[in-house]
């Protein structure tokens, strides 16, 4: 098979609805591109677990919710939920928020990662230069931590994980 024949499928499932997304542009990727070097230095020299990538399916419920987080983390001790796609919850996932995806990314993702009980949902903003951390307290999404533009962002699942915007964001 060459490159030019895989078939990218980019069709997520929410509530039982097919819904099909356009390719990120390039400031998206990059923004991604440096978020996923940060989380996955950190996990692989603290032997933490593994931190995948889209497209990849993440099945909560088959046929009813299948989403593709831009990005995520899976514990080592949850890693038996990693099989042909991730079937199960992961333990941190981020969206990078793109102009087509405001309200599916920060409103009915975040809703539906919260109904299955993800810990922790990142929401990176690239136009405003954002990322807001949210950690689940009981069974509700609380913001934990966040920034706009410069300082510091911290996760409360992965212990001392914590990166600097600045160098997340491109102009």
């Amino acid at each position: 098979m060459t490159v030019l024949e895989i078939d990218t499928d980019l069709t997520e499932i929410i509530d039982g609805e097919e819904i099909v997304g356009p390719s990120p542009f390039s400031r998206h990727q990059i923004v991604l591109a440096n978020l996923d070097y940060e989380l996955n230095s950190y996990v692989k020299k603290n032997d933490l677990g593994i931190v995948p990538f889209t497209p990849l399916d993440v099945i909560f419920e088959e046929g009813v919710t299948r989403l593709q987080p831009d990005l995520m983390f899976i514990r080592k001790e949850n890693l038996a939920i990693v099989q042909d796609w991730i079937r199960g919850v992961p333990d941190m996932v981020v969206e990078v928020v793109s102009r087509h995806s405001v309200v599916r990314d920060t409103i009915t993702k975040k809703d539906i990662y919260q109904r299955y009980n993800v810990p922790e949902y990142w929401i990176v903003m690239p136009e405003y230069k954002t990322i807001e951390v949210f950690a689940l307290e009981n069974t509700r999404y609380e913001l934990f931590s966040y920034a706009v533009e410069s300082g510091t962002i911290k996760s409360k699942i992965i212990a001392g994980f914590e990166i600097d915007v600045e160098g997340i964001f491109i102009d």
